[in-house]
């Protein structure tokens, strides 16, 4: 073995595991404390309690449809025996129509309680609370449509065309469980219920900042000695995505007190800061160097650890500001940033949000290609999936490696070649991560 070889080795050797490091992060970390929020900001938070029915719905028996609402012994002859010609005309003898005075008309801001008498009947909107004694509600179509009275031609069976008090959804009902995240329709079971408020994990808070003298805004296009910044808006997407409240600051200088400055104004209004760029061990690896900097013999605020990860291999984890409040610290090259926020930002925020699982759904698939990869890193390739006819996956390789910015464009799945494998041959089964990607 060759003096570089053993090198490699060595250097392979002191690279901690992914799972290792991702353990001894998200232990660290803590769901945000509940909130109780408005309803109308509810949408897309996870609920911290059970949410019960305080009032029932419908509040009130109430018509389901535009007709008449009447006592069923009253019109249980209608039509019976019989046929009926159009609407207004009837046959002699057995099966004739009904007829009955219409004593009003109820609407669905009625409020007034009325009640039924023998042979009488109400005119009646759907949604309006139903008549005291009225157990069916007969269809326009069913009837002549009378004002005054009204001849309906066929009965049908009691309990037809009302809703009763508590049918769909009694008081006390569980309406939701902790854990479940609020949607649009479970929004307006909430409000029909009597609901305003709910207690929620609320969604972090995740300020982004690109670092790097280097940094250019976008609108233009890389010169020598200037990079377009693409971190701090793909992470700040990337962040939006998981459902935290993301907030861009843009580029900071590598200037050692601009960079404490921003980040301690930073903290009054993050529950997570993700960096980018800086991480290396090279002298212009700013961010390394200030956030680990030790101050009177302590260690300083962020520990930086070399990962067996490709690509990115430097990640840094710590807390920033009196508040203590977490920091991520991602590699520079856009990629590798990405690749570093699925795998430790992402979880990461899900975690502060109360949210389980925590990483992405995987899934074993039918590999396409065959695919080599570095020794001793555990390798997160961009992917296609696709589900096959008879069942299960397969699993397409995508630009890795170098050019894994453009395959991530492209990519609904991640493929996971661990630390171990240096090749995998086209139709061996692999572990593929599934990209909640909106296609």
């Amino acid at each position: 073995m060759t003096a570089t070889a053993d090198a490699e080795k060595a250097a392979l050797a002191e690279l901690t595991p992914l799972a290792d490091y991702l353990g001894s992060v998200l232990r660290r970390l803590r769901a945000l404390p509940p909130l109780e929020i408005d309803l109308t900001q509810a949408y897309g938070n996870l609920l911290a309690e059970d949410v019960v029915a305080p009032h029932s719905f419908p509040a009130f028996d109430q018509a389901a449809i535009d007709g008449y609402a009447a006592r069923w012994e009253d019109i249980a002859s209608a039509g019976r025996g019989g046929q009926f010609g159009p609407i207004g005309g009837v046959s002699d003898g057995p099966g004739r129509p009904v007829r009955l005075n219409v004593v009003g008309d109820l609407g669905a801001a009625s409020w007034r309680p009325v009640r039924l008498t023998p042979g009488t009947c109400f005119s009646v909107a759907a949604g309006s609370p139903l008549p005291a004694a009225a157990d069916v509600v007969v269809p326009i179509d069913w009837t002549d449509q009378g004002m005054a009275a009204v001849e309906i031609f066929q009965a049908p069976k009691r309990g037809y065309g009302l809703r009763r008090t508590g049918e769909e959804l009694p008081a006390g009902a569980v309406l939701a469980r902790a854990g479940t995240y609020v949607t649009p329709a479970m929004i307006a079971v909430f409000a029909a219920t009597g609901i305003g408020h709910v207690v929620v994990r609320p969604s972090p808070r995740v300020v982004i900042v690109a670092t790097g003298d280097e940094l250019v805004d976008v609108g233009r296009g890389s010169q020598p000695g200037q990079v377009v910044d693409a971190n701090s808006h793909a992470l700040t997407a990337a962040a939006a995505e998981v459902g935290a409240l993301a907030y861009r600051v843009g580029i900071c200088d590598d200037d050692p007190e601009g960079l404490r400055g921003l980040l301690e104004d930073q903290t009054l209004r993050a529950d997570l800061i993700i960096t980018s760029g800086g991480t290396g061990t090279g002298p212009g690896d700013m961010v390394r160097r200030i956030l680990s900097r030790r101050d009177g013999g302590r260690a300083g605020p962020v520990t930086f650890t070399e990962v067996a990860l490709y690509p990115g291999t430097s990640l840094g984890f710590g807390t920033v500001g009196a508040e203590e409040v977490p920091v991520v610290c991602l590699p520079g090259e856009p990629g590798a940033a990405l690749i570093g926020f699925e795998v430790l930002a992402r979880p990461a925020i899900q975690l502060l949000a109360g949210a389980e699982p925590v990483f992405r759904p995987s899934v074993r698939a039918h590999l396409l290609e065959t695919v080599s990869s570095p020794t001793g890193l555990r390798e997160f390739r961009p992917a296609h999936v696709a589900e096959r006819r008879g069942g299960g996956y397969t699993v397409q390789p995508l630009r890795g490696g170098p050019y894994t910015l453009s395959g991530l464009a492209e990519a609904n799945g991640l493929l996971v070649l661990g630390e171990r494998v240096t090749t995998a041959a086209a139709g061996s089964t692999v572990d593929v991560l599934m990209l909640d990607r909106r296609r």
